[in-house]
């Protein structure tokens, strides 16, 4: 097999020998995808595969491995002559059939996203695993004792004394000090390789690289924190006076250890109805493989390969990853029999449903959702139904009182819960294009003034730690966390298309899409098996009949 610089060598002597026609362009081009693909299939894979070893089992050599195996990756889409012929290629505009051209954009920016010195990539990827395992491993302690995640949420979500909440709230933030200025460092080494391409920091050069444009992110942002700022600040208000009530403080001493969660991204459970009742006697696991099953979306050959429940060393978070985009996919959680981790197993599973029913004669390149945004749709639509009481009755065989009951509040929870989230995502989306437009900058003032500015939330006096780096995106998934609103406004407008046009309902008063097998056929042909044949806003449209549009959402949890 050859390699890839070899492989350019040979066809810029054809170029010279057999001329510059589209037709022979195109031929060169699908002879670089197909030695490309060859040559990356495996190595996805094995690198896929030892990370699931190092999320499971938390050991120090396992994260290693991770390590040299995604550089090895990484040095391929490095290569200096390979990205010369893309880029050629790509200026000349002479691929002219869409399924190449599609897939020259795709390697393109893979390509230049890492055309970095060798050494600078390997001192990013070698220190971002090093914060990945530091994370994964440490655990927050209160009064001597080790906590784990779930714990720490149980106690911001049961408790109501307030200083055992603020034990609870400051041991989330434990983490902080340990990765922060790690954290700094690899955002240094993310710009300085970003600077060397021609853009101004790493977070530009992230968004152009995933097809999307700052500006365009900003005006959306801009738009929704208008639209939202009223209703947020009454929603808000509402809420702060019942958790004054409950943990005999005023509205005024309310701080961030009040909240639910450490980052107030959660709703908190407050209007005279706890979710988790319903689901504590259930197995959110058996429920989430009836409903899938039911839309004609089987997942037992998924949750047969995943990890799904709590133990020491393991990743305390979830995730879903494709291990080979040929049907292997898998999910990892920590379950317990409550509404946050049905939301969590529903969501998770949205994800693998989208990578396992991708249509396998899709080129490879092509074989994976059309954005980062797109999956994280997908996971929100499904994950939504949690807390929806149509969908809870059928699910839980509720009685009709019980249904009535949790409509009571459920409307009103689905608002609180989607402004929350939005608001939270503006400080995430904020802070993070701040921080690598100065890291240098008192990153720790700057988040406290981002989160008052959005989420309306106190800084605790004298406070100056490094609490936004307890927030784990910022090193492995960074420049990302905007692409989770853009899902949520993407979910709105696919219930939207799928309640008016598919089910040809007037309203959606009634949807649980309990058994609704139209569901499951619609999301495969028109979302996953489409899978990157088209850029993201052409799927959409093609999908729903428009390009992407925040009225869904606005319409759905604000008007």
């Amino acid at each position: 097999m050859k390699d890839l610089s070899t492989l350019v060598v040979t066809l810029t002597v054809s170029v010279a020998l057999l001329g510059c026609g589209p037709n022979q362009k195109e031929k060169q081009l699908q002879e670089f995808i197909t030695t490309h693909v060859e040559k990356v299939k495996p190595m996805n894979k094995e690198t896929n595969l030892a990370y699931w070893d190092a999320a499971t089992s938390g050991k120090a050599e396992d994260y290693e491995k991770v390590s040299e195996l995604t550089l090895k990756i990484r040095q391929v889409y490095s290569d200096p002559d390979g990205f010369a012929f893309l880029k050629e290629l790509k200026e000349s505009g002479q691929a002219k059939k869409p399924i190449l051209a599609r897939q020259l954009d795709m390697l393109h920016n893979a390509y230049l996203g890492n055309q970095i010195d060798p050494e600078l990539l390997k001192e990013i990827v070698d220190l971002g695993t090093e914060i990945e395992k530091n994370f994964s491993t440490f655990r927050s302690t209160i009064e001597g004792e080790k906590v784990t995640d779930n714990e720490i949420k149980e106690i911001l979500k049961d408790r109501t004394d307030s200083a055992k909440r603020k034990q609870a709230w400051l041991a989330s933030k434990q983490v902080g000090p340990v990765v922060g200025d790690d954290i700094i460092r690899l955002v240094k080494l993310r710009n300085r390789a970003a600077q060397k391409l021609g853009f101004d920091n790493f977070h530009t050069l992230s968004l152009a690289t995933a097809e999307q444009d700052v500006k365009e992110l900003d005006r959306i942002f801009d738009e929704l924190c208008e639209l939202t700022n009223e209703p947020f600040a009454a929603l808000k208000a509402d809420l702060d006076r019942i958790l004054a009530a409950k943990y005999g403080v005023t509205e005024n001493e309310l701080m961030p250890w009040h909240y639910h969660d450490p980052f107030f991204q959660e709703t908190p459970m407050v209007y005279d109805l706890d979710l988790d009742g319903y689901y504590e006697d259930k197995d959110v696991k058996e429920l989430a493989t009836v409903f899938f099953a039911g839309i004609g979306l089987p997942v037992e050959s998924i949750l047969d390969e995943s990890d799904l429940y709590e133990r020491e060393g393991k990743n305390p978070h979830a995730f879903c990853t494709d291990i080979d985009r040929e049907g292997d996919v898998r999910i990892l959680c920590n379950l317990k029999n409550n509404e946050a981790w049905m939301e969590t197993i529903l969501h998770e599973l949205g994800h693998a449903v989208y990578d396992k029913y991708q249509d396998p004669g899709v080129p490879y390149l092509l074989r994976e959702p059309a954005h980062i945004f797109a999956t994280e749709a997908i996971a929100m639509f499904f994950g939504r139904l949690s807390r929806s009481a149509a969908w809870m009755q059928q699910m839980l065989e509720l009685s009709d009182e019980q249904r009535e009951e949790i409509e009571k509040v459920s409307g009103k929870y689905a608002q609180l819960k989607q402004l929350i989230f939005a608001r939270w995502a503006m400080v995430m989306y904020n802070f993070e294009k701040q921080l690598y437009a100065n890291p240098e900058q008192d990153l720790n003032a700057l988040w406290w003034r981002t989160v008052e500015k959005y989420q309306f939330v106190k800084k605790p006096a004298d406070r100056d730690e490094p609490d936004w780096a307890a927030k784990i995106h910022f090193a492995i998934a960074p420049c990302y966390y905007h692409n989770y609103l853009l899902g949520e406004l993407l979910a709105s407008q696919l219930h939207n298309h799928l309640v008016h046009e598919v089910l040809k309902l007037e309203s959606d008063a009634d949807v649980s899409y309990v058994n609704q097998r139209k569901l499951g056929d619609f999301m495969t042909r028109k979302v996953f098996q489409a899978g990157a044949v088209y850029e993201w806003n052409d799927m959409i449209e093609r999908a729903t009949g428009e390009p992407l549009r925040p009225k869904y959402f606005v319409t759905q949890f604000v008007e």
